[in-house]
């Protein structure tokens, strides 16, 4: 009898250690659970510049941009609604991580193109970053012939280029927040005075108001600004609208351009004194 609960005893105690091994095994081949943090805008744009988010992949976007002319400009110019500055884009996206965008603005005439890769994903649980990043460059071209005929620009001395470093964070399902540090560079310049290279640093947010609807701000200040205007930091508020498979956003901003070059380095509108753009992008994806 004593041999007989001797050897149960060994072999529980066998089993007890292979169980444990097996589960080790198992844990250690099964896949950490990385739940990757999604929707941290609703659209590719804040307001006026771009937000974290991508196109998914093989999506295509139209984009129509308008923004009018100042509400202070009263009843007679219909409060800026008889001015209008135009922006039709189309954006691509290769793959959930990569979009490639291309437009043209009524302003200046200009064509833009960029290219947003995304670095880094926020992901909570295993393996969790605090942080989404993504990539960002563009180059313009202006073409409006605002120059005298003896001293015509060339092509390359009509180019502009920005590039950023796009840092979110979704903070909760009804708050998230953007920090953008930007360069652009002006092949071109007014005046001597004026720098080729300006550095300015943005910032974003996102507050969720009800399933379908969410309240913009964005704010880019400057560090080294143009002396040849009177050049103030680019402030947006605005309301986005989520309808049926598109972002409809309603805008104000004492800028009246949509692209980087211009809006954050050549705003001249003071928000407060009421030189205030009405605008709004819609958006279509196929």
């Amino acid at each position: 009898m004593k041999k007989i609960i001797l050897i149960i005893f060994i072999i529980s105690i066998n089993s007890q250690f292979f169980g444990q091994d097996l589960l080790d095994i198992l844990d250690n081949e099964t896949p950490k659970t990385e739940n990757i943090v999604t929707a941290t805008f609703k659209g590719t744009r804040i307001l006026n510049g771009h937000s974290i988010e991508n196109r998914k992949d093989k999506e295509l976007e139209f984009i129509i941009s308008h923004r009018f002319g100042r509400v202070n400009l009263g009843f007679d110019e219909l409060f800026g609604l008889d001015q209008s500055n135009i922006r039709f884009a189309l954006e691509y996206g290769f793959n959930d991580n990569l979009t490639i965008g291309f437009g043209r603005s009524s302003f200046e005439k200009t064509y833009d193109s960029f290219l947003k890769y995304s670095l880094l994903k926020q992901k909570n649980g295993e393996n969790s970053f605090p942080f989404a990043v993504s990539l960002f460059g563009s180059v313009a071209v202006k073409t409006l012939k605002d120059y005298d005929p003896s001293d015509k620009r060339t092509f390359a001395e009509s180019l502009f280029y920005v590039g950023q470093v796009l840092i979110a964070r979704k903070v909760s399902p009804s708050f998230s927040y953007q920090i953008t540090p930007t360069y652009v560079h002006r092949n071109s310049v007014r005046i001597n005075a004026d720098p080729h290279d300006i550095f300015a640093l943005g910032f974003g947010t996102r507050m969720k108001l009800s399933k379908r609807v969410s309240f913009n701000s964005e704010y880019y200040v400057t560090f080294n600004e143009s002396k040849s205007i009177d050049a103030r930091n680019s402030l947006a508020f605005g309301i986005d609208i989520e309808t049926g498979g598109h972002v409809f956003q309603l805008i104000l901003s004492n800028a009246i351009t949509m692209i980087e070059k211009s809006f954050i380095t050549e705003s001249t509108g003071n928000f407060f004194g009421g030189d205030i753009h009405f605008g709004f992008n819609i958006s279509r994806t196929f």
